[in-house]
């Protein structure tokens, strides 16, 4: 059997999960998650044999969970489920640990292709996915020069293009309202903008808004 833990907040989102999970029979549901600390107390359980996560939840998300579940259970797979397609999204993703990635829009038995090869030891990325990663990537980071944000500011970056404030910011990820400001400093002057409407339209530029 492969034990999977589902995190997701969306409570729509774990049921259609599961009901995908009812098509194989090898494929059992230990556990769920609605938000990054659920993940992060029930990783721990060894006999989990796959996290399906998403990238976006309350509290610790993203590639920040992604680094803290590696860290806890070293040898548990990391399979994303995200609604987000992009490129630069998927790489900072398996970057961090992740063992797979796909996207919310993927057919059941792409899901369920992908878990037994990620639970099995193996990757997975989506072939156009896969494709995007590849040809998308720039020669050198003057090219894109989000890529030279450290994930935390990346974080930041997304969350301040959604329209959140720094002491909003600062609340999901635990941080003060100095630090993410810090944070806004360093990722503007790296992307060479003023304000938040340029970062914005910097955001939907590069098709990196979430």
């Amino acid at each position: 059997m492969i034990r999977i833990l589902i995190a997701d907040d969306h409570a729509i989102v774990r049921q259609g999960l599961r009901q995908v999970l009812a098509l194989a029979p090898e494929l059992e549901l230990a556990g769920e998650a609605k938000n990054g600390w659920e993940v992060i107390e029930q990783v721990r359980d060894d006999h989990l044999n796959l996290l399906l996560l998403d990238m976006n939840m309350p509290g610790p998300n993203g590639v920040e969970l992604i680094k803290r579940v590696r860290e806890l259970a070293p040898r548990l797979p990391i399979l994303v489920l995200s609604m987000h397609g992009e490129s630069q999204i998927a790489g900072r993703a398996i970057k961090a640990g992740a063992a797979g990635y796909l996207t919310k829009d993927s057919e059941p038995e792409t899901l369920i292709a992908a878990i037994r090869q990620v639970a099995g030891g193996a990757h997975y990325i989506e072939p156009a996915l896969a494709a995007r990663l590849v040809f998308d990537a720039p020669s050198d980071h003057t090219e894109q020069p989000h890529l030279t944000l450290s994930d935390r500011e990346y974080q930041v970056f997304l969350l301040l293009v959604q329209g959140r404030g720094i002491n909003e910011i600062g609340e999901e990820l635990h941080l003060s309202a100095k630090t993410i400001s810090t944070h806004k400093l360093h990722l503007m002057q790296k992307l060479g903008v003023d304000n938040l409407s340029d970062l914005v339209r910097y955001a939907l530029k590069h098709e990196l808004s979430q």
